[in-house]
């Protein structure tokens, strides 16, 4: 009864698209400076993004493949300003279409592997804004957080339900080159969506980022993120303080050079009960040229063979690989050398903004142990069709020599967004 109920709201839901996409498209050209509350409330945008999704997986162990087809749609809109004052609200739903042959960890199906898009319909962002202090953005609800490059928080922006934050956060510009981040968290809404066990938890968590970015050649960042979870997530309760620097600088007209460092230092916070001490250290150089870019990296996660570096708010799967072997590092932590080339071409015909791909490898082998973790092979095409449409397809290849099960992942979607 219950997923009949969830069919019949998606049909209702569906059949808004094409009508809110056309309002959208005709007040994009409104200007967002409003003079009064009537026209602040009816002079917003409409925020409208759906992806349509088949995502394959082979996995060693796993009777059967996984054949994963799934539609996500979120609707929304945001109010223009009215003294300073606006508010976004958006709803955000997600089904399968088809068999459900996959494990979306909420279905029960086991025999399957694991594709993490379980259905679901909720309110996926519902916040008020404030600018009007110089300088300074006040958000408060439910909200999007993506800090720096999303290594520790990050909106899981590649699943179909993505992670958001019941938050209230402060953004600060009023000294030159430094912009300051706070931001006091009392809900985490997972991936898992509305649904599930563990769709959502309870937090009483800060995260603080400061960014400065007077220098030439680098931005600086420092951070310390103290989180606190209750009940199932209580051994995620973490303190981490750390430092990143990013940067480029020309070498020639055509030829640029890219480097990035990380490190970070972690332990328990709250009621975790662990005696956690671990570091977490990243390099990173690369060169760009006339599209082509390439990168070499080296990325370690310590571990004591009881406890690890854990980054439990991150968007994992941006780094140590597509297969997602990796979300949760290992007890004996991970050590990650990796090499990827990447070209975007120039925009022609109806490919306004270029074709973007990547091909990467990886290496990985625990970082207090001499265990070999294997290795894998990645692929990403990203082809932007007019304005508003974006075809993606990915591929992954981990071979686990023996640590874990061998698998392989193929991904392709559909996405339209205003």
């Amino acid at each position: 009864m219950g997923f009949v109920m969830i069919q019949t709201k998606w049909v209702s839901f569906l059949a808004t698209i094409p009508l809110i996409a056309g309002l959208s498209i005709a007040s994009s050209t409104t200007s967002f400076a409003q003079e009064s509350y009537s026209e602040a409330l009816m002079g917003g945008k409409f925020l409208v993004n759906v992806r349509v999704r088949y995502e394959f997986v082979d996995q060693d162990g796993i009777s059967e493949d996984a054949h994963a087809k799934t539609a996500r749609a979120r609707l929304g809109y945001e109010t223009g300003s009215f003294y300073g004052f606006s508010a976004l609200a958006e709803i955000d739903g997600t089904m399968h279409f088809g068999g459900e042959e996959f494990n979306s960890k909420d279905n029960g199906k086991t025999h399957y592997p694991v594709v993490a898009d379980p259905d679901s319909f909720r309110l996926n962002r519902a916040n008020l804004k404030y600018t009007g202090i110089p300088d300074t953005t006040l958000k408060a609800g439910r909200q999007r957080i993506i800090l720096d490059d999303a290594r520790f928080v990050g909106n899981v922006g590649w699943r179909q339900n993505e992670q958001t934050f019941d938050s209230v956060r402060m953004t600060n510009t009023s000294i030159d080159g430094i912009k300051a981040n706070y931001a006091y968290i009392w809900r985490v809404n997972g991936i898992l969506g509305s649904e599930a066990v563990l769709g959502d938890w309870d937090s009483d968590s800060h995260l603080f980022d400061v960014t400065y970015s007077g220098f030439k050649y680098a931005n600086i960042t420092g951070f310390g993120h103290w989180l606190d979870f209750e009940d199932a997530k209580e051994g995620s309760s973490l303190a981490t303080y750390g430092v990143r620097l990013n940067g480029k600088a020309a070498i020639t007209d055509d030829v640029m050079a890219l480097y990035a460092g990380t490190y970070a230092y972690q332990e328990e916070n709250a009621e975790n009960s662990a005696d956690i001490s671990n570091s977490f250290y990243s390099v990173m150089g690369g060169i760009s040229w006339n599209g082509f870019t390439g990168k070499v990296g080296y990325d370690v996660f310590e571990g004591d063979g009881t406890d690890a570096f854990q980054t439990p708010l991150a968007t994992g799967h941006k780094f140590q690989g597509f297969a997602d072997v990796f979300l949760t590092t290992p007890a004996d932590g991970l050590e990650d050398a990796y090499i990827s080339l990447s070209y975007k071409s120039k925009p022609f015909s109806i490919f306004k903004k270029g074709m973007t791909g990547t091909i990467a490898y990886h290496e990985f082998d625990a970082e207090d142990s001499s265990v070999d973790m294997g290795s894998e092979f990645d692929a990403v095409i990203a082809i932007p069709l007019y304005d508003y449409f974006k075809v993606v397809g990915k591929y992954a290849a981990y071979d686990g020599d023996g640590f874990a099960a061998d698998r392989q992942k193929f991904m392709l979607g559909l996405n339209f967004s205003l």
